[in-house]
Parts: structure tokens; sequence; C-alpha cells
């Protein structure tokens, strides 16, 4: 059930802190505070030691998102933050380049 799962915020408070500015910078007020909501759904499984992605929705891997995706990048002072959203829903947040998040546990 997606209430079970944790937010975002209470494992990596300062990626969603950091987001959240980034957003509000862009004009993205919306998904600025969405930001804040969005829940651990998986990390990326991907294997790659410069990714640290999240998934915030359930997808099915492999497939694109279809109609309504919008892709927005941003721009942090390190590495590369990128949002995939479907209809004003983040759905995964991507995290390359960047030292390691350090975690609360939820």
């Amino acid at each position: 059930m997606e209430q079970d799962r944790p937010l975002v915020r209470d494992v990596f408070p300062d990626l969603v802190a950091e987001l959240a500015t980034l957003l509000a910078d862009e004009g993205e007020r919306e998904l600025a505070v969405c930001v804040r909501d969005v829940r651990l759904v998986a990390l990326c499984d991907c294997g790659d030691d410069f990714c640290q992605s999240i998934h915030t929705a359930v997808h099915q891997k492999g497939t694109p998102y279809g109609e309504g995706h919008r892709c927005v990048p941003l721009s942090p002072s390190e590495g590369m933050l990128i949002l995939d959203v479907v209809y004003g829903q983040i759905m995964y947040i991507e995290v390359l380049n960047r030292a390691p998040m350090r975690s609360r546990k939820p």
C-alpha cells in the first residue's frame, strides 16, 4: 500500500529541501509543493555507481511513461537532478553524479 512507504523527505531530507528550492526557482511552484509529499517506492537498481535515483510511484520497468509525461531538468550545484513527471505527479527523481546522499531511517 502506498501509505506504508516512507516519505522521501523523511529518508533524504536534504535532497527534498534542495529539490523544493530548485523547483521554486524554476517557477515550478506546484511541483515544489508536491515534492515534499512523494513516497519512496524503490531505489534505482541499475547498478551504476553514479546513480542514486528514486522511484516515487509504481511504474512498469522498461515501459515509456507515455502521454502526459514531461522531463524537468534542474540546475543543482553538483551533479544532475531530473524529475520525470506525469500529469503533475512526480514519478521518478534522477540523482546522478553526486556525492552519496545521507539517509535517515524512516
